[in-house]
């Protein structure tokens, strides 16, 4: 899955081996793409995430969940995984986040 068309008829996104702050943009953009869509994120392929991602991430979270739309990150990889316990957070935090009103 590398292009919008095939994440958007899936239902999942395939997220790049690295999310960097250059993969920030780009990732906004495809999610922003599928906003208001039942969504699965596909982790399996990570091998590192930054904090710009990360807030990337956060954002989708609360902003489906806001939208009463289902979001959720499948298949953790170790390098994933990994990334989020250096930034502070568990892949269980990061879809357990509650939205503030």
């Amino acid at each position: 899955m590398t292009d919008m068309q095939d994440a958007t008829e899936s239902g999942a996104l395939m997220l790049p081996a690295i999310l960097d702050i250059t993969a920030a943009g780009p990732l906004t953009e495809q999610l922003l793409a599928l906003r208001g869509q039942r969504l699965t994120l596909d982790a399996s392929s990570v091998e590192q995430i930054g904090g710009q991602c990360l807030q990337v991430l956060l954002s989708a979270v609360a902003t489906w969940k806001a939208d009463m739309t289902s979001i959720e990150i499948i298949s953790p990889s170790e390098g994933f995984e990994r990334g989020l316990q250096l930034l502070g957070l568990a892949a269980g935090d990061l879809m357990d986040k509650e939205i503030v009103q």
